[in-house]
């Protein structure tokens, strides 16, 4: 079976500073995969590049066996994403945003990605009048329309009321139910332990843990977290 995603010995440097320190990774189809690390451990360097919106300095990375960097249009199309700073056109409103979305993607249900949103009427606002929250549910139904192979989701349920967090991590359960690799990035343990099948830790731009969330002992997530992290502190 071919990996939903796979990095490949990838290095990212900025001058002297190593964000992305040779990381091996491969994910399967249909998995919830929580992403972790403290502030700048390399979790959206790494996204950035599974995006295409950076490149590696060394190694190769692959969405459903596409080399990102050498084919970027063909990757996308098995991609839906949301960054960190997610950016909408401001004087469309919802409705017309995602109608165009789908349009670019050759389609979509419509219907299903404003329920998700929860909008209501507010759907024919201009998303310039949107609080953050608005935007954001916006940005996270846009990245399911036409049910990409996988989803990338950087600090995606922030902001989010708790409603609405409900709504989108069952819809992200039966996208992975439908053969969908989700990928959360967030600094909320909980929420992966929550909703995670394997979760991946980074520390210092490595990989430190990648765990089945089933096979986490009693003393939970935030635990490992704290023991990893504290691992990799360099000897004084």
């Amino acid at each position: 079976m071919t990996a939903a995603v796979r990095f490949e010995a990838v290095r990212k440097v900025y001058g002297r500073v190593v964000a992305v320190d040779r990381i091996d990774l491969s994910l399967e189809p249909g998995t919830f995969v929580g992403l972790i690390g403290h502030n700048g451990a390399g979790k959206s360097t790494s996204l950035r590049m599974l995006m295409g919106l950076l490149r590696p300095s060394e190694g190769r990375v692959f969405v459903r066996g596409v080399d990102v960097a050498a084919s970027p249009r063909e990757a996308r199309k098995h991609l839906g994403a949301v960054p960190e700073e997610p950016s909408l056109y401001p004087y469309l409103s919802a409705k017309e945003f995602l109608e165009f979305v789908a349009e670019v993607r050759g389609g979509g249900d419509v219907g299903a990605a404003l329920e998700l949103t929860g909008l209501g009427a507010d759907a024919d606002r201009l998303i310039r009048e949107y609080s953050q929250g608005m935007r954001r549910k916006t940005a996270l139904a846009a990245a399911m329309l036409g049910e990409p192979g996988v989803l990338v989701l950087d600090e995606a349920l922030n902001g989010l009321d708790p409603p609405s967090a409900a709504r989108v991590k069952a819809a992200l359960r039966r996208a992975c139910d439908r053969g969908q690799t989700v990928i959360l990035s967030t600094h909320v343990v909980e929420t992966v332990q929550a909703v995670s099948d394997r979760v991946v830790m980074l520390a210092r731009g490595r990989v430190v843990a990648d765990e089945r969330v089933s096979d986490i002992g009693s003393a939970g997530l935030e635990a490992l977290f704290l023991q990893r992290i504290a691992e990799t502190q360099p000897e004084s």
